[in-house]
């Protein structure tokens, strides 16, 4: 059996619908290998109402909860560090992740994961953690492409005037969205109905900078919403689908590497898997 760990801030619907599939196809037996041992949120309860809704439903699908709040921990460090932060390079915030994480460590150890798999956790995991777990993350863009949260990397794709992005899963390091990538696939943002929405943009940067127009429309700009929808859409089959080829020890992750029958491997792109999955439902996808 492929044990994992499942770590989520679960702030919003989106949080809630991955782990959903992934259950669910654990159930159903298109994931027969794999099995979620424990979830861990750096939430408590009453602190959100989002995370609220995917705390009860963990409890709902029986996975065991562990909950340790970020936000209530040595909060006096952490307003100061993340203000040092702001003016340069703290110290203080690398500081304060290692103390967090290492709470993280004392409430997970019993469990022996072969993989935590991060599913909209908000917060950056320090050298420690990441040293005794093999972590990976879904992140909204290709290798090599933007970091950060999926809206900074939508405004990053529109800033850029680019042609096409992706999803990947990656192995998780100190350094944000830095890994070696395991899965990605590729869509383009050009063409059909997205060229009326860039030309749309372009008109609206003639008036305001792009600045402005992230301010005043923010995820509603239906160009940000489109591209947005199309990445959503592949999350779910991506994530499943990895998970699934990590679980038949099809691709293997050991230190800092990823490995395909026993040599490293750049990444697997996986277009044609995840739009045929996509199209025929495989995954129970929300169309």
């Amino acid at each position: 059996m492929y044990e994992i760990g499942w770590f989520s801030t679960g702030r919003d619907k989106a949080a809630r619908d991955l782990l959903k599939v992934v259950y669910d196809n654990i159930k159903e037996g298109k994931l027969p290998n794999l099995k979620i041992s424990f979830i861990f949120s750096n939430r408590n309860w009453k602190e959100a109402k989002e995370s609220d809704l995917f705390f009860e439903l963990a409890r709902n699908l029986g996975i065991e909860l562990i909950s340790f709040s970020s936000w209530n921990f040595r909060p006096k460090l952490r307003e100061r560090a993340l203000e040092e932060e702001k003016r340069r390079k703290s110290r203080l915030i690398e500081d304060w992740r290692r103390l967090y994480d290492r709470e993280i460590m004392k409430r997970t150890g019993r469990f022996r994961p072969a993989l935590i798999v991060l599913a909209g956790y908000m917060l950056i995991l320090g050298e420690e953690i990441c040293q005794r777990y093999s972590i990976i993350n879904l992140h909204p863009a290709l290798p090599g492409g933007p970091k950060g949260t999926w809206q900074e990397v939508i405004w990053k794709l529109i800033q850029e005037r680019s042609d096409q992005t992706g999803i990947m899963i990656h192995l998780v390091t100190s350094e944000l969205d830095a890994g070696p990538p395991l899965t990605y696939c590729t869509f383009p943002i050009r063409g059909g109905r997205f060229d009326r929405l860039w030309q749309r943009m372009e008109e609206k940067l003639k008036k305001r900078s792009l600045k402005e127009i992230s301010e005043e429309e923010g995820e509603d700009e239906p160009l940000f919403q489109e591209i947005r929808r199309e990445g959503v859409k592949r999350e779910l089959s991506l994530m499943v689908h990895t998970l699934k080829v990590l679980s038949e020890g099809k691709l293997k992750v050991k230190g800092r590497g990823v490995f395909q029958k026993g040599k490293i491997t750049p990444g697997l792109r996986v277009d044609k898997e995840i739009l045929e999955e996509w199209e025929n439902d495989v995954w129970g996808n929300q169309k």
